[in-house]
């Protein structure tokens, strides 16, 4: 098998701009698009819609790789970084405040040159103890020859399949300086298709003992970021990436596998993030439906602590009923007072109560007026 880091062309990559010019036009159009929209909103509704694109995508590029992180963790991690003092309260652990930080550094930090020292940080910040799992790793640098060539595989011990082979431990550095070179360079490639490539170039050299992935993703945000020309994030690329898991990975085999030419890795990268900007319409959608309520809710006089991080519980995609005892867990507060606190907004109008009785009781948020009126039209 040769890959196409063993070609003699690599990494003189080709495509197909014909095919590849209708996407990517559509792309662009998305982008500029939902940019336009998220310039029209307020200060707080933008801070949000980043914060929900942010929280997404760190959840979004770990869950490709099989970690599932606790998404209170990741929203609070987030938010305290950024500020948003009320949405940053959940203790969180090293680990995720290491995805964060190095999600954000990729994002925030999109105008400073990616080098090896950047990527070595990136790399220690995701394994803080030094180890992947119960397995120790190298962190820090790139990886080493000790243990053999680096192989994604599949399938049970002795009845491997071998997915692809990184280049070699000992020509790393030539590789990852060439990589960045073309990274920092300037270049008539559109910033779009360059993440689309600087995505594969990166994953295909693989030069972390792991970690590749969540790197290549972070790197491919950074130039997404050079592209809309803002810190800012309102649609996230790994979320639907994850969505899509089966068909990104063997998207990247065929390519890896096949000529210089990554016409169809690029199709099907340009193909995501235009359904990662059609989701993040929807995600907008949802941030004004939130605002139109709070807007609701301020009306009559503002709602005391617990009742305000309650409704922004029930807002955020609460699971489930609100009960009187969910009520008093997510306020802390007693049962009695978590009561009074319902009563007061079923009494404002602000919370509907649905069938039941006693313990049983359910809860939900009244919907506000002016949007009922516009689906019943």
């Amino acid at each position: 098998m040769t890959y196409i880091h063993q070609r003699k062309e690599w990494p003189e990559f080709r495509w197909n701009e014909a095919r590849l010019l209708p996407i990517l036009a559509k792309v662009r159009h998305q982008q500029g698009r939902l940019l336009g929209q998220m310039e029209g909103l307020g200060f707080h509704l933008r801070g949000e819609a980043n914060l929900a694109s942010l929280t997404s995508e760190v959840i979004g590029s770990s869950a490709i790789e099989g970690e599932k992180l606790n998404a209170e963790e990741v929203r609070s991690s987030i938010a305290r970084r950024l500020g948003i003092v009320d949405a940053g309260m959940t203790p969180v652990n090293r680990h995720v405040e290491g995805v964060v930080e190095m999600m954000l550094d990729a994002t925030r930090k999109f105008g400073e040159a990616l080098t090896a020292e950047r990527l070595f940080s990136w790399h220690a910040a995701l394994f803080p103890s030094g180890r992947s799992g119960m397995r120790r790793i190298t962190t820090g640098a790139w990886r080493t020859g000790e243990d053999g060539p680096m192989q994604v595989v599949s399938g049970a011990m002795g009845r491997e399949n071998v997915h692809f082979e990184a280049p070699d431990a000992d020509i790393l550095d030539a590789e990852v300086s060439r990589f960045l070179e073309w990274f920092e360079g300037s270049t008539t490639i559109d910033p779009v298709l360059k993440a689309g490539i600087a995505h594969f170039w990166f994953v295909t050299i693989h030069p972390f003992e792991d970690g590749n992935g969540r790197i290549a993703r972070a790197i491919a945000e950074l130039a997404l970021a050079r592209a809309d020309g803002v810190a800012e994030r309102f649609y996230s690329m790994s979320t639907q990436i994850e969505k899509e898991r089966k068909q990104y990975y063997d998207s990247l085999e065929s390519s890896q596998r096949g000529t210089i030419d990554i016409t169809l890795w690029l199709e099907w990268f340009l193909g995501c993030l235009d359904r990662a900007l059609e989701e993040a319409q929807i995600s907008l959608r949802g941030i004004l439906h939130k605002a139109r309520i709070w807007e609701r809710i301020n009306q009559d006089g503002p709602v005391n602590e617990r009742q305000h991080a309650v409704i922004n519980r029930l807002l955020d995609g609460f699971e489930g009923k609100l009960s009187t005892s969910k009520y008093a867990k997510i306020a802390k507060c007693s049962a009695d007072t978590a009561l009074r606190d319902i009563n007061d907004l079923l009494t404002r109008g602000l919370m509907l109560r649905e069938d039941g009785a006693g313990r049983s009781t359910g809860y939900r948020l009244a919907e506000p007026v002016a949007e009922k009126t516009r689906n019943e039209t």
